[in-house]
């Protein structure tokens, strides 16, 4: 929902009649996964994709159906291997995509909470008994409900909503029991946007900030020193922090959903918020500097009381072995390892695109 919110937020504004198209399922190879989303309007603007090629257009074709009608439908795209590039499907993989008017209540309710980047769970009905079809209960992280379902079905897709919550994951789940008969919802789980914290205003961070929002992190700067942690330099950023290692992190939520990339090279900055992430609980902590300065930092750390355990966690030379030199090219180095990290893969550090002690000019200036 977050990379077509800013379009939806305009038409529903205009009061444009709107149709949105989700992911509910697949199957085999696809080129979206569960919960992606498409919006679309009578007269012919598009956001978001479920897939791509034929697909697409049949997905336009019935959302305008469901706007003229009301009624939501459940569509099903299978193909084989020979034809699956012809609709945008991947190795001959299946989808299934929900297409229904857009609840514009809930659509702002979902809204803030995106916006404030809270958790929150939407069960819809996909499946079962027209009169059923789209209702839709949204639960918030501290439990406000608003729902759109029938009294007798509340109760059940609720308690299914919460249990899809706890376990963390979007899915499709078919209710049991005789007021549920043959009906199925897709619960879509939304957790915050994972957060990329950068310490170090330096050019490679400039590309790494550029990189990060465009894989939907929230990206937050760190740096002291105003001329490298400035507006001008950074007016992308979600949050930026002109101040040392200590005072700024006590203003960020340092999670488990945080990537922490240290990129200053100076001592003076890098020790002290290293100090502070590996007593985090942030999924990834990344350091640059070659060799020789990850044997020189990690003496200094155990010194401040680190130990060997905690800084087992910090990946330096930071980023995946790329050969890259440009800061450009380190920033997708090192944006690749969060990622591989984040994904529990088993990333290898890479060789410092810079293999003495101090950074080349065009990387620190």
């Amino acid at each position: 929902m977050r990379d077509i919110l800013t379009d939806l937020t305009q038409w529903v504004e205009r009061d444009e009649q709107i149709a949105l198209a989700t992911v509910v399922q697949t199957w085999g190879s696809s080129p979206r996964g569960v919960g992606a989303k498409m919006a679309l309007t009578p007269d012919g603007k598009i956001t978001g994709s479920v897939s791509g090629g034929c697909v697409e257009g049949a997905v336009f074709e019935t959302g305008v159906e469901v706007i003229k009608s009301g009624r939501p439908q459940l569509l099903h795209f299978g193909v084989a291997d020979e034809t699956a590039w012809e609709v945008g499907l991947a190795c001959g993989g299946q989808i299934d995509v929900f297409v229904e008017p857009l609840n514009k209540t809930i659509f702002e309710a979902r809204r803030k909470e995106l916006l404030a980047e809270r958790p929150h769970t939407l069960a819809t009905i996909i499946q079962g008994p027209e009169v059923f079809l789209g209702r839709e209960v949204f639960i918030t992280a501290d439990e406000q409900i608003i729902s759109t379902a029938e009294d007798s079905l509340e109760e059940i897709v609720l308690a299914k909503g919460r249990r899809a919550r706890a376990a963390g994951r979007s899915q499709r789940i078919a209710l049991e029991g005789e007021e549920a008969p043959e009906i199925e919802i897709f619960v879509e789980v939304v957790a915050p946007a994972p957060t990329l914290v950068i310490v170090g205003g330096v050019h490679i961070a400039v590309a790494l900030t550029s990189i990060a929002k465009t894989l939907g992190y929230r990206t937050v700067v760190v740096d002291p020193r105003r001329s490298f942690g400035s507006p001008e330099r950074f007016p992308q950023v979600d949050q930026l922090i002109q101040a040392w290692p200590q005072e700024a992190f006590s203003q960020i939520n340092l999670n488990e959903r945080t990537a922490i990339a240290m990129l200053t090279h100076d001592p003076k900055i890098d020790d002290p918020a290293l100090q502070i992430a590996l007593n985090s609980p942030a999924f990834y902590v990344g350091a640059l500097g070659s060799q020789k300065t990850q044997g020189k930092r990690r003496q200094r750390l155990l010194e401040m009381g680190l130990t060997a355990e905690q800084l087992d966690r910090l990946h330096g030379p930071i980023g995946l072995d790329i050969g890259g030199e440009t800061p450009e090219e380190i920033a997708v180095a090192v944006m690749a390892e969060v990622i591989a990290v984040q994904h529990g893969e088993n990333a290898n550090n890479a060789a410092d695109a810079v293999a003495q002690d101090s950074v080349s000019p065009r990387m620190s200036r």
